[in-house]
């Protein structure tokens, strides 16, 4: 499948989407599913594509009309899920299978984790009779800051089989941080919680030579980024930190103009609850005394995003395990701390237990010190890592459905 699984991915890559709405991407999705033995809906609300496989318990009760209506109850579910969602980013990587839509480019991977979950799927298919419960494929469009997450959700894909998902699975691809074809986790948090800072300080405009007959919002706001650099060091334990990024800043037309206004954002990340809930206190309150202090009035909103990505400790051990027995126990690296990146497959992970896990997509050559990461208009993904990916998804599904019922706490 190896050839059929790159070309996909490059086909996706070609043609990125942004967004909830990925027409193009569900197309492609679609054709690559036909055929196989799944049952296959789309979303109402956005292009999604769920898809679930009857292993031997599923179909066993399809035979039994009278359990029709308790499908997956029994031989249990395992729900593996990709992103399909592009960033608007201008590509720059000069590849010959680049972005053909001008300000879009999948600068995140997705394109790899959507064809690395065709070929998981391909892989269950043809294998059923190894599989012993139901597995959910969640192809999921809008990762990137739209909540396309909390859509499936809404729409069932934790059910979709007939019965709760009884573990939850994904992975994403980094181009560095490990050797190429590393998989990395850690127990508990995996990746940080976000929330987002919008600020519009409101002064009096004025000429530039005489600032004392104005009220300068561009100093308060520049006072205001400052003071909450300095406030995450000094107001947070160094060892349950908040990472603060402002990304925009915009103010005035013209130099010697005093503008009436100035406004910027910022990315605010956290790692447990307690730190995100005291940020949202201590944020807002710093700014509202900046501004106090400069006589300029300071609307500022603070709104909570993602929850933070938790890896399931006794799931977490298990896909160590598999990852050892499908490949190599060296192939697994311990994370020592979490990434300060956020997912909306936390979402998932609230409710059902699962892993998130990272896997190395370092081109051949590159430095994982230095090779531009994620989200960069230069990232570079290696192919090389699909076929793994695919394996992997599918040897955990198929491998946690062989241990259902139990828990996940009865998990060795």
């Amino acid at each position: 499948m190896v050839d059929d699984l790159v070309r996909l991915r490059r086909e996706l890559h070609r043609q990125p989407e942004v967004g909830l709405d990925l027409p193009r991407t569900q197309e492609k999705v679609l054709a690559a599913l036909a055929g196989l033995p799944l049952e296959i809906t789309t979303g109402r609300r956005t292009t999604s594509v769920t898809a679930v496989l009857r292993g031997r318990a599923g179909r066993a009760r399809q035979a039994d009309k009278a359990g029709a209506d308790k499908a997956g109850a029994d031989g249990g579910v395992v729900l593996l899920r990709g992103d399909m969602d592009a960033l608007p980013v201008h590509e720059a990587t000069g590849l010959p299978y680049a972005s053909t839509v001008d300000g879009a480019m999948h600068a995140c991977g997705h394109d790899l984790h959507t064809a690395m979950l065709v070929g998981a799927a391909r892989l269950l298919c043809a294998h059923r009779e190894r599989v012993a419960g139901d597995v959910v494929f969640m192809f999921q469009p809008g990762e990137e800051g739209w909540e396309g997450a909390r859509a499936m959700i809404d729409e069932g894909v934790l059910d979709a089989a007939g019965a709760r998902a009884d573990a939850a699975y994904a992975l994403h691809v980094f181009p560095a941080f490990a050797p190429a074809g590393s998989f990395a986790s850690r127990p508990g948090t995996m990746l940080a919680a976000s929330a987002s800072l919008l600020v519009t300080v409101r002064g009096e405009g004025g000429h530039g030579s005489t600032p004392h007959r104005a009220h300068d919002p561009v100093a308060a706001a520049a006072e205001m980024i400052t003071a909450l650099q300095t406030m995450v060091t000094r107001r947070f334990d160094v060892f349950d930190p908040v990472v603060l990024t402002v990304g925009v800043v915009q103010a005035g037309s013209r130099r010697n103009v005093i503008p009436e206004t100035a406004r910027f954002e910022a990315t605010i990340r956290s790692f447990s609850a307690d730190a995100a809930a005291r940020a949202r206190d201590l944020v807002p309150r710093l700014l509202t005394s900046i501004a106090d202090a400069h006589g300029v009035g300071a609307e500022v909103e603070y709104i909570p995003e993602r929850p933070p990505t938790v890896n399931d400790p006794v799931e977490t051990g298990f896909a160590r395990d598999v990852i050892a027995e499908t490949f190599d126990g060296a192939r697994h690296v311990a994370m020592e701390h979490p990434i300060a990146g956020s997912e909306d497959f936390s979402r998932v992970l609230a409710e059902v237990p699962g892993a998130f896990l990272a896997l190395s997509a370092l081109p051949p050559g590159a430095d994982p010190e230095t090779a531009p990461f994620n989200h960069s208009p230069r990232a570079v993904f290696d192919d090389a890592v699909v076929p793994d990916g695919a394996a992997l998804l599918a040897e955990l599904a198929r491998h946690r459905l062989d241990r259902v019922p139990a828990s996940s706490k009865d998990l060795p």
